[in-house]
């Protein structure tokens, strides 16, 4: 297993490796979980993923990790952060994506506070933002909890649909929950 780059009280977050291609799978290849992508990935599919973080690693020094349960090993889906452009520029985005039997127990909210805390203090962010689906409540609730505000909207044309995302955002020294 490669070292951890972030704790948090339950989780350890890592770079992905090949070996996590299985439980990558059984995140990105359920369609419940990928409802905000309109599909399920292909084996294709899961292997660009796969590779596109990998190749975030090398240039960005970050990209999406691994997010493992600290009392199993078990990894039960994936946090981190993304360059992501926007019609706000190029920021920085807190992005997470979980396995279905780990939803509703607070593990989004636990490592996309880890991360955000990552780009304020360790790349010296001084802004964090989440792009998300306007028809995604779940993730909406993750951002918000975090302390993240609607900043603006977009759509994001993918897989032949027109998908309005939100954009969410806090800022650097900004508490948890203020305007």
């Amino acid at each position: 297993m490669t070292a951890p780059i972030l704790t948090t009280p339950r989780l350890l977050l890592r770079r992905m490796t090949a070996d996590d291609r299985d439980a990558l799978c059984a995140i990105l290849q359920d369609p419940l979980v990928m409802y905000a992508y309109e599909h399920a990935f292909s084996d294709a599919e899961v292997d660009d993923w796969l590779a596109r973080q990998q190749d975030r690693y090398r240039r960005d020094g970050f990209g999406l990790w691994a997010a493992v349960r600290r009392d199993t090993g078990e990894m039960i889906g994936q946090c981190g952060l993304t360059k992501q452009p926007t019609p706000l520029g190029e920021v920085i985005e807190v992005g997470y994506l979980f396995r279905r039997d780990h939803w509703h127990q607070g593990y989004a909210t636990e490592a996309a506070k880890a991360c955000m805390d990552h780009a304020f203090t360790v790349l010296g962010a001084e802004a964090v933002y989440s792009i998300i689906r306007d028809t995604n409540g779940p993730s909406q609730a993750v951002a918000r909890r975090n302390g993240m505000q609607v900043a603006g909207q977009f759509t994001k044309h993918y897989y032949g649909i027109d998908m309005p995302h939100l954009i969410f955002c806090a800022r650097r020294g900004q508490p948890a929950g203020a305007p």
